[in-house]
């Protein structure tokens, strides 16, 4: 009976010796090898957290250390290149989010599925998760990102659309970031159940989403509202 393909190691690690091991007896270029090792070292730091050895790594890999040597000179060197293809970003997530032609429930809606299919895997969640773990400042890049590239547009079109007053720099602005944090968190959880907790989620996660945005959209500009009402604004001067 053929096997199944499947995203994750066996709980051991272990894999077929084919799935696991670098082509052997067929020379590949510089960047495909390069391409491979990085592949694998994904799954590998998806599976077993960023601990270990450079040698252990290699071994796993199904390589020499000296051939890893080679392509990334030290085991910081790797996981700033796993880092890089794990957390890919799409530029066009901010420009819809920006678009005020369409409706932003609509806007908000499609970024998250998109998003989501792109976070929602294995190796994103469990590197992430291990990264905070132990890899102090490694995922400080991305949450920033986050922060100004979703978070606070988000923000901004939030205000426009239900004509609310901007926030104050500080920890006003702090706090209306932390109701976007509500619904970004509970998106991302669903990826935690699945791959950190081994629980079953909704198959249909788009509904899921949308869901959630009904949640979020029928809250938040009434709380941001209420926020805003007891801060004096200044006032503006008058022109002859």
């Amino acid at each position: 009976m053929p096997r199944r393909k499947s995203d994750a190691l066996s709980p051991s690690g272990k894999a077929d010796a084919d799935q696991l091991h670098i082509t052997a007896g067929r020379r590949l270029s510089p960047e495909a090898r390069e391409q491979q090792i990085v592949a694998k070292a994904i799954g590998h730091f998806a599976t077993h957290g960023f601990s270990g050895s450079t040698r252990e790594l290699a071994r796993q890999l199904g390589v020499t250390q000296p051939l890893l040597y080679r392509y990334f000179p030290s085991k910081e060197a790797l996981i700033e290149r796993v880092y890089q293809e794990v957390y890919s970003w799409d530029s066009s997530w901010e420009k819809l989010i920006a678009d005020r032609s369409i409706p932003l429930q609509e806007r908000l809606s499609t970024f998250y599925k998109a998003y989501a299919r792109t976070i929602l895997r294995r190796e994103w969640i469990r590197t992430f998760i291990f990264a905070g773990l132990s890899r102090d400042g490694l995922n400080t890049k991305y949450l920033t990102k986050l922060r100004d590239r979703v978070f606070i547009p988000v923000l901004r079109e939030l205000h426009a659309t239900y004509d609310i007053p901007p926030p104050s720099p500080g920890a006003q602005l702090d706090a209306e970031i932390e109701l976007v944090w509500s619904l970004h968190a509970s998106i991302f959880y669903l990826g935690v159940r699945k791959w950190v907790y081994g629980l079953s989620v909704p198959e249909d996660l788009d509904e899921v989403i949308d869901f959630q945005l009904d949640v979020f959209l029928n809250g938040t500009p009434a709380t941001l509202k209420k926020m805003n009402a007891g801060i004096p604004r200044p006032s503006r001067r008058k022109t002859a």
